[in-house]
């Protein structure tokens, strides 16, 4: 198995050369022009990244986010989501860094075995940084208007951190 897995690369390089054999394409300067691309790619969205993470970390050292937390945690706590994990709830559709954070710090605080670290590790893994993700792609289009892009994601965000908490106690 293992010598399977490490020939994959090279067997995918290799089928890919064939085929640009095969289709008669120049690798070279199609290698250069996709590089080309992707720099620019980069280039485009990095102001926006920037605006991302010096917003997530203002956020999170303010206490602001610990904060909301405490106040929406009653609310959660009704969709069976752990005090513990209210802050987590917040941070993780904007920064997945910060989402990874907090989760380590709940399972920290309150044991990996306890329900609350048990549900930050399957909220950690079961969710997308939604906000994150729309604003890069919305920047890097051109995009301003994301009318149902932005609540469905987080509406999809939020059935995941409940199924998380519903799992984690079924299975658990």
């Amino acid at each position: 198995m293992d010598g399977l897995t490490s020939a994959v690369a090279p067997l995918l390089l290799a089928a890919a050369g064939v085929c640009a054999l095969y289709k008669q394409v120049d690798v070279f300067p199609a290698f250069l022009k996709g590089a080309r691309e992707g720099l620019q790619t980069a280039v485009n969205i990095l102001p926006t990244m920037v605006g991302m993470l010096t917003a997530v970390y203002m956020l999170r050292a303010s206490g602001c986010i610990d904060l909301l937390g405490r106040l929406l945690s009653p609310a959660l706590t009704l969709l069976g989501i752990p005090e513990e994990c209210a802050a987590l709830v917040l941070l993780k559709p904007v920064s997945g860094g910060g989402g990874l954070a907090l989760g380590s710090e709940v399972m920290r605080q309150a044991g990996v075995d306890s329900y609350a670290g048990r549900v930050a590790a399957v909220m950690l893994g079961a969710s997308e940084t939604s906000v994150y993700t729309i604003s890069l792609y919305c920047s890097h289009v051109g995009l301003r208007r994301t009318r149902y892009a932005l609540p469905a994601a987080l509406l999809g965000d939020l059935a995941a951190f409940t199924a998380a908490a519903f799992f984690v106690r079924l299975l658990f």
